[in-house]
């Protein structure tokens, strides 16, 4: 079958090979692939300045759907014919504190699909049965594939962050990652201000769309003044840094209030330059937010399946896999704010 492989470590190295198909061992299930989703990973992986531990040669992809086709324990709880989508924590040790603790996320050991394991980028991929997620009937295949950054924006701004109602909170980037977070806010009842460059005109109008009370292009508007008026110069309550560029971690540290809260959901790629003085001088609250766990996996498909998040406005681009180098250099530049490969 036909896979998109990331065949060595570097920049690049990454395309269309025919691979085996694979079948699942005990306690797995083997799902064909309806629909599978670029995430700002995938072009870290191109890039070649990932983090998340990888293992080349490697099939990505690990936002998807797809239906069971078999399943490798005579005692499955999953039934041949069943739509899912599935975590991307594909291997985690069990025993560390942070397992014994809910949080497998941050497992030392932890190994990922798309990563370190084949993902979805293909025809048929091979998941453990307790990472699977049931797709509620209303759930189309394309929207179900945006689970994973769903759950990821839930993750960070509900379990890790908390809004109070009435918080106004400042969001930088307004790419996938930013207008998920932009609607569980809203949903708590915060007061969103999301900010972009003018290459992100086409987001910041889906962004209003989406329910954010002012949305702001910071090489043409005053950021600042906005703040200021909104907040009687006080500053915002939140920050939510989901663009991950330097620029505008230093503009959240510059323009939170006192005992804000900063939390981190891009991920930058390099090392930073911020004044990190600000977070002593303001008593700040901070924390990053990486990947999610099953309840917040659970909560992005309940809300989406009771329309309370909008998933298909952010699905700008459906493209065959064969045409990878295309959706990857949209989304790259911009031009794509979510684009879904149909293997």
């Amino acid at each position: 079958m036909k896979a998109l492989v990331k065949y060595a470590l570097g920049k690049g190295n990454m395309e269309i090979r025919d691979v085996a198909e694979p079948f699942p061992k005990e306690g797995e299930v083997k799902i064909k692939v309806e629909a599978a989703g670029i995430c700002g990973s995938d072009l870290h992986i191109y890039n070649g300045d990932i983090q998340i531990p990888i293992r080349p040669p490697f099939v990505l992809g690990h936002e998807f759907t797809g239906v069971i086709t078999e399943v490798g324990s005579k005692n499955s709880r999953f039934k041949v014919g069943t739509r899912v989508t599935a975590e991307n924590s594909r291997y985690v040790c069990g025993h560390c504190r942070y397992c014994l603790t809910g949080n497998y996320n941050l497992c030392p050991e932890r190994l990922a699909t798309g990563y370190a394991f084949d993902g979805a980028f293909t025809s048929f991929c091979v998941v453990p049965e307790e990472r699977i997620h049931i797709l509620p009937d209303n759930v189309d295949f394309i929207s179900g594939a945006l689970s994973d950054p769903s759950a990821c924006a839930y993750h960070a701004v509900e379990d890790l962050t908390g809004i109070t109602g009435g918080d106004i909170v400042l969001i930088t980037g307004p790419g996938p990652m930013g207008l998920f977070c932009l609607q569980y806010v809203k949903q708590s009842g915060g007061i969103v201000i999301l900010s972009g460059t003018k290459k992100d005109k086409k987001r910041l109008e889906l962004a209003k769309e989406l329910g954010a009370d002012y949305v702001v292009c910071i090489e043409e508007e005053d950021i600042k003044s906005l703040v200021s008026k909104l907040t009687n110069g006080l500053g915002v309550d939140v920050f939510l840094e989901c663009a991950g560029a330097n620029a505008a971690a230093q503009l959240g540290l510059e323009l939170l209030r006192k005992q804000g809260k900063y939390t981190q959901v891009g991920i930058f790629g390099s090392k930073v330059t911020v004044d990190l003085d600000q977070i002593v001088y303001k008593e700040l609250k901070v924390t990053g937010s990486f990947s999610q766990k099953y309840l917040a996996w659970e909560k992005a498909i309940e809300f989406v399946s009771q329309n309370r998040i909008k998933v298909r406005p952010l699905v700008t681009d459906i493209l065959p896999l064969k045409d990878w180098e295309t959706g990857f250099k949209k989304f790259r530049e911009g031009a794509a704010i979510k684009v879904v490969f149909i293997p």
